[in-house]
């Protein structure tokens, strides 16, 4: 029994060791790290760890249904997809053709109206939210430079940083897009109570901006800042009075925040909202920013977000994935766990796929087989649409 108290009691001496070293080294947000993820049997981020977080309510207005199309559910799922889906912890699949509902159904215990992490499809958001500031004047277009907001880049290479940089993920920051590691910026930036101080802190641009595209929550972090700044409204105050309550969004939903004292909000991710709350901004781009015939955002400026902005990578645009399958373009919000709003606006139809995880990428941002299934089996049963 004495051995077992030492060595308890060992045990608490290093406990205390560890989390001085971590405050002292400025790494204790580890200790939220390992409370909310690791604690909870993940290694990443995951699907309903939003509950873990501070949030900010963003309200819904006046709600205005999906209608359900005409041949609404008639048609089952391939047995690919379901393998997919199983494989991969689908939690919500929906298909909608011409506005309609045309195919929805939900997994694991979800419905229609739970909640989920958005991961990066926030970042389609806020550059929405760009364009918004745009539209309204606080910002002057995209050419504006960063350090109009943000004086902490107004020297070297970051004089020259604008907000369309950020948007199109060039701004020759040494962001770092790692997110298993314990100890990069990215994780850091998850579970960090002073996201603001943090990124004036760490990220340097280190690099002419607007040269290439490198895939980087960071420039959509600074972005959610400067837009902060231009419109002196918080970045949820912004999203719910631009596109959440004009959308007729059925649900209310949720933004992280660093923290509760700092109320900074996460603006490279984690907006908890459904599949067809979350299909609402699909369609605003798919219709050139208008709704209910409104002219809600430029349609100069949502045609710009889903044209790639540089010839060497004609897989992103400004805060938009892009994609082409089976003759198909397609535009596209993506998440982390395999999140994603997938628009062909040709055809009218868009789908979306949420879920807890999603087959490894060799490389940030891959386009791996699990998208083409996703794609392909949505087009295959459509195929036999009466």
């Amino acid at each position: 029994m004495k051995q077992i108290k030492k060595a308890l009691k060992w045990l608490a001496v290093l406990l205390v060791l560890l989390v001085i070293a971590l405050y002292v080294t400025n790494t204790d947000y580890l200790i939220k790290a390992v409370k909310n993820i690791y604690l909870n049997g993940h290694t990443t981020a995951f699907l309903e760890d939003y509950k873990n977080f501070d949030n900010q309510v963003i309200k819904n207005g006046t709600p205005q249904p999906w209608p359900n199309h005409k041949n609404y559910n008639k048609v089952k799922e391939t047995d690919i997809l379901t393998h997919a889906n199983n494989t991969y912890s689908t939690i919500a699949f929906v298909i909608i053709k011409n506005d309609s509902i045309w195919f929805e159904k939900y997994y694991d215990g979800f419905n229609e109206n739970s909640k989920s992490n958005s991961f990066s499809m926030a970042k389609s958001y806020v550059t929405g939210l760009l364009g918004k500031a745009i539209m309204d004047g606080y910002i002057k277009s995209l050419n504006q430079p960063v350090c109009d907001f943000l004086p902490e880049y107004c020297d070297g290479l970051a004089s020259t940083l604008t907000v369309g940089d950020l948007s199109s993920m060039a701004s020759g920051s040494n962001w770092d897009e790692a997110y298993y590691s314990p100890f990069s910026i990215t994780t850091r930036a998850y579970f960090d109570d002073d996201l603001k101080t943090m990124i004036l802190d760490k990220v340097k641009v280190v690099e002419q901006p607007g040269q290439y595209f490198k895939y980087a929550s960071g420039d959509t972090q600074m972005l959610g800042m400067v837009i902060e700044k231009a419109t002196g409204k918080k970045l949820y105050e912004y999203l719910e009075d631009s596109f959440w309550k004009p959308l007729g969004c059925e649900n209310e939903t949720l933004w992280q925040v660093d923290s509760e004292a700092n109320d900074m909000v996460k603006a490279y991710c984690c907006i908890a909202s459904n599949a067809k709350d979350f299909a609402r901004f699909g369609k605003l781009y798919k219709d050139y920013g208008k709704w209910n015939g409104k002219q809600i955002l430029d349609s100069t400026f949502v045609s710009i977000s889903v044209t790639p902005r540089f010839t060497e990578s004609p897989q992103y645009g400004y805060g938009w994935w892009l994609y082409e399958k089976n003759g198909k373009s397609f535009f596209i919000m993506r998440g982390h766990l395999g999140q994603m709003v997938i628009v062909d606006r040709p055809n009218n139809i868009i789908v979306v796929r949420l879920g807890h995880k999603r087959m490894p990428q060799t490389f940030i941002g891959e386009f791996a087989e699990d998208v083409d299934v996703y794609i392909e089996e949505a087009y295959n049963m459509l195929a036999h649409d009466q």
